[in-house]
């Protein structure tokens, strides 16, 4: 019989975090538990307010679920029964595939990793992301970010080029821009990308809304930069309809509903021959370590949030030479504080 257990919790971020259209200073969290036989399985939720979840409708959700009549080794079961309750609940159903996972490479006395088929040695590196804020402020952020060896940048605002001189003039790590559908137009976006090209950096994100498809599809054939899809790309069902639009997708387990569809998204991205960037919103440790676990199996990591928040329940990841190291403890590896 597994015990299921909820808790509310909200992440305090060291900066304020601002992206082209919202801004915020912390998140909230779900933290779940499922208990089995004296081990514990840690999952989270992690919900910030654009993306529509609320603790009160993760609070809704879990009051659906019910555990009771089944056992670990029935995990497909369980997370089929999951995604089923209900359409949406993303973050919500992904807690449980989280700790899920967590449970069962416990049980087997494993980690999480090696139960998802990682080589620890295939980690790519992590990326650390500055938010769009005041050239004084990016000064500062920039310091946290000298242990990673790429730098995130928030775009998609009148700042554009002033937030990038900025980080020019302290830095010239490689650069991931995200402009998370805030260039508008796809001339304005092919001008913004054709600069950029010349500023070190190495991958677009969302440069236009979801529903610009054709505009992205114009875009991508003129891009000098590859085009990753984030908003664009949610569930595995969204892959096919946007692989002509970008040449690789963000996969975030908070959008996936956790790893067991991400799994299925790497094989399908594959398939189509798109690159894969493994990224996240404000999380825990417990997060980030369930995309770590998976990050050996994709070319870009994007996973830094232990690093840009001030009350993280758990340690965060040892960080070696801008890489994540993985736990070789039994599951996630997670250690409260």
């Amino acid at each position: 019989m597994i015990e299921f257990h909820t808790e509310a919790f909200s992440l305090e971020l060291n900066y304020p975090f601002s992206i082209s259209n919202f801004s915020r200073s912390n998140t909230p969290i779900a933290l779940v538990r499922l208990q089995y036989e004296g081990l514990i399985g840690y999952g989270e939720a992690s919900m910030p307010p654009y993306l529509g979840e609320t603790q009160e409708s993760a609070s809704h959700f879990f009051s659906k679920v019910s555990l009771r009549n089944f056992e670990p080794s029935q995990y497909l079961s369980i997370i089929e029964y999951i995604d089923n309750i209900e359409p949406g609940h993303h973050a919500a159903k992904a807690a449980i595939d989280i700790a899920l996972h967590d449970l069962i490479a416990k049980i087997k006395g494993i980690p999480c990793y090696e139960l998802l088929g990682s080589d620890p040695a295939k980690m790519p590196f992590t990326s650390f992301t500055i938010g769009i804020d005041h050239p004084e402020i990016i000064a500062i952020k920039m310091k946290d970010a000298a242990p990673f060896h790429f730098i995130k940048v928030k775009l998609g605002s009148a700042q554009d080029q002033v937030i990038i001189n900025t980080i020019r003039a302290i830095s010239d790590k490689p650069i991931y821009v995200d402009a998370n559908r805030g260039w508008g137009s796809k001339e304005h976006a092919l001008e913004m990308i054709e600069w950029l090209a010349t500023q070190n950096v190495q991958l677009i994100e969302q440069p236009l809304e979801i529903n610009q498809l054709a505009d992205m599809e114009w875009l991508k054939l003129k891009s000098p930069l590859p085009l990753f899809a984030d908003e664009s790309c949610r569930r595995l069902y969204d892959i096919e309809n946007i692989a002509n639009a970008f040449h690789g997708i963000n996969i975030k387990l908070m959008k996936s509903t956790g790893i067991a569809e991400a799994q299925k998204m790497i094989a399908k991205a594959r398939a189509l021959d798109l690159k894969i960037m493994m990224g996240c919103m404000s999380e825990t440790s417990c997060g980030i370590y369930a995309a770590a676990a998976l990050a050996p199996q994709v070319d870009y990591c994007d996973l830094d949030s232990p690093w840009m928040v001030k009350n993280n329940p758990f340690e965060a990841p040892l960080l070696i030479d801008g890489k994540i190291q993985l736990s070789k403890s039994a599951g996630l590896g997670l250690i409260l504080k």
